[in-house]
């Protein structure tokens, strides 16, 4: 473990990636061996409640992971025995799910642990069916979400209010229904097999694309909490596309992440505000993230299953092949969006389609592409629509779309964007930059 502090001694920072980095892991292999959310929940917490006491003068354990376990199935233990012997059924039943488990008290050497887990696998595999047990359908996808961040993010609850927007009584009464339900409706904590996989693992990487979305619409005027959950629905894409090598749609969502997030930098005005694609300062996009998703986007390709995350990945890497926008292969995405349309269609894939339509056959075919799509209440419909009525000469209708936009829009940065815009169609096209989408 990198990261000491002075001799050895471990700072708030250490403690604090280990926390980010081991929390789920750690959750997922005392869920396993209790048989509850709660019990594993609670355990971990105490384990690392003790970190904070030791760590800082004994320095981090060569194998933290294995030390936060040990701690935490000791202390779920002794509480456990505690509780059954007064007859409290759950505890007694939680100690018994670990007895049957073969994991009783364990021994206190932290070096023990891989081998005391029976090695990496076994652990990967607790993951993965907390993941698949957090976006179950039986659960809203509000609570997926949440779950998620809570228990493989080691998100507190008031971080993920915030990040949301929600009060935190709110956030905490959604947790406690979704384990509540997990627990009642014996939601089965383990991996979908068969035919039965594609359908889970869709709902796995759309809870991790929510929240990746979630965090990139905020811009940096706007909570800082939302801002980082960008940085962890990347980090959950990596664990879950290490962990499914297999599954082509795993890669694809990653590639995408981090080629939309390697543009971050030119993102955002001084102001707040979006800068489009179109205008942004590609010598500020991060060139590692991007050459990381294009090569993944090519494993995908090589391996020809393509998907809705795949070929979204492939349009943005041809965006991120373009040294200048005028550079960009219009003809190349305009056919890709085909293909995502052939595999998942839907309004908003075609009015993402329309952008491509307009730079190779111009406004009036995109605005007739567009009309009757019925997103009516989604806000990047009408500031499209705006651009090629603007492109058209029509600024009247330009300025009442943008208008409508406006209305909707859910961020400063996305408010910010939009009043610019409304301003150039207001005063006969003397806009913020060129028609596009935000980038």
């Amino acid at each position: 473990m990198g990261g000491r502090g002075v001799h050895g001694a471990a700072t708030e920072a250490d403690i604090a990636r280990v926390f980010r980095h081991e929390y789920g892991r750690a959750v997922a292999v005392l869920t396993r061996t209790f048989g509850s959310i709660d019990i594993a929940e609670d355990a971990v917490q105490d384990a690392f409640a003790a970190a904070v006491q030791l760590w800082p003068e004994r320095g981090v354990p060569p194998s933290p992971a294995g030390w936060i376990i040990t701690t935490a199935r000791h202390r779920a233990i002794d509480r456990l025995r505690r509780e059954a012997s007064r007859e409290d059924k759950h505890a007694q039943a939680a100690l018994l799910a670990a007895a049957r488990s073969g994991n009783g008290p364990a021994p206190a050497a932290e070096e023990q642990f891989l081998a005391d887990q029976a090695g990496v696998e076994d652990v990967d595999d607790d993951v993965l069916r907390l993941m698949f047990t957090c976006c179950h359908p039986a659960l809203a996808r509000s609570a997926q979400v949440a779950l998620t961040l809570r228990l493989l993010g080691g998100l507190t609850t008031p971080e993920i209010a915030r990040a949301f927007l929600v009060p935190e009584a709110t956030m905490a009464q959604r947790l406690v229904r979704a384990k509540a339900k997990i627990r009642d409706a014996k939601v089965p904590y383990r991996v979908p097999q068969g035919a039965e996989l594609p359908e889970r693992l869709q709902s796995v990487l759309a809870v991790v694309y929510l929240i990746f979305n979630e965090g990139y619409t905020a811009g940096p005027a706007d909570s800082p909490a939302r801002a980082e959950l960008c940085a962890e629905a990347v980090r959950l894409g990596r664990l879950l596309a290490s962990l499914m090598p297999d599954e082509p749609e795993a890669t694809g969502l990653l590639a995408l992440m981090l080629l939309i997030e390697s543009r971050r930098a030119a993102r955002f005005a001084p102001d707040g505000g979006l800068v489009l694609l179109s205008v942004q300062d590609r010598a500020r996009w991060d060139g590692a993230l991007a050459t990381e998703g294009q090569e993944l986007v090519r494993r995908c390709l090589r391996r020809n299953r393509p998907g809705p995350y795949q070929l979204q990945a492939a349009i943005n890497a041809v965006h991120s092949d373009a040294a200048a926008a005028g550079d960009t292969d219009w003809a190349q995405i305009l056919q890709l969006y085909d293909q995502l349309l052939a595999v998942a269609p839907g309004p908003v894939v075609a009015l993402n389609r329309a952008v491509a339509l307009a730079e190779l056959h111009g406004p009036a075919a995109a605005l007739d592409a567009v009309e009757g799509l019925g997103l009516d209440n989604y806000y990047l419909f009408h500031a499209v629509r705006a651009d090629f009525l603007v492109r058209l000469e029509r600024f009247p209708e330009a300025a009442e779309g943008y208008r409508r936009a406006l209305a909707l829009a859910g961020s400063a940065a996305e408010c910010r964007f939009l009043e610019g815009k409304l301003r150039g169609a207001a005063s006969g096209g003397a806009g913020d930059g060129e028609p596009n989408n935000p980038g």
